[in-house]
């Protein structure tokens, strides 16, 4: 399949690439953590259930020609969590995901990926304007969306509560507040 973005990008500190199977394991630091899976999937997942995942965001690249990616740090050469293009069935639009292991939290890894997820969205998908669907009480997720531009647009009900939609810009001016 001819995808729409590049297979893997890259910043000062980060390289985004497609996920392969042996991530799983580093992706499970993630997932297993019930702090860190709080405002995504609710809970913490066990080895299988985040093989599935993996494979489910290995799938999203065949079907959309897009999707999530690998993040890893060029310091350590391991995978820290996922940054990407989201929009899988029942999502109300394409979306820039972000999601790290805890202890790489409030390091700036996670504004450096999505940022750069922003500009790679804007120069390879002009014509999806991209959302971050952001659980209500992820202070720290709404608090990044600000910092990389997006603004709240509207809230919808989603899982049976109502969460917020914050719309990423679709010009430049951003572009320059971020380092990559």
């Amino acid at each position: 399949m001819q995808f729409q973005v590049p297979e893997s990008l890259e910043s000062k500190r980060l390289i985004l690439r497609q996920f392969k199977e042996t991530d799983w394991l580093d992706l499970h630091q993630y997932y297993s953590d019930p702090r860190a899976t709080k405002y995504t999937v609710g809970r913490a997942f066990t080895e299988e259930e985040t093989w599935r995942t993996l494979s489910m965001m290995i799938g999203h690249w065949q079907l959309r020609g897009y999707g999530p990616y690998a993040v890893v740090t060029k310091e350590t050469d391991r995978v820290i969590g996922t940054v990407g293009f989201w929009y899988p069935k029942g999502w109300p639009s394409p979306e820039i995901k972000w999601a790290l292991a805890a202890e790489y939290w409030g390091k700036g890894f996670a504004s450096e990926a999505a940022h750069l997820i922003q500009i790679t969205g804007r120069r390879y998908l002009p014509d999806i304007q991209l959302i971050s669907l952001i659980h209500p009480e992820n202070r720290a997720s709404i608090k990044l969306a600000e910092s990389i531009g997006a603004q709240f647009e509207k809230e919808i009900t989603f899982r049976g509560a109502n969460w917020p939609i914050y719309r990423h810009p679709t010009d430049e001016t951003s572009d320059n507040e971020v380092t990559l």
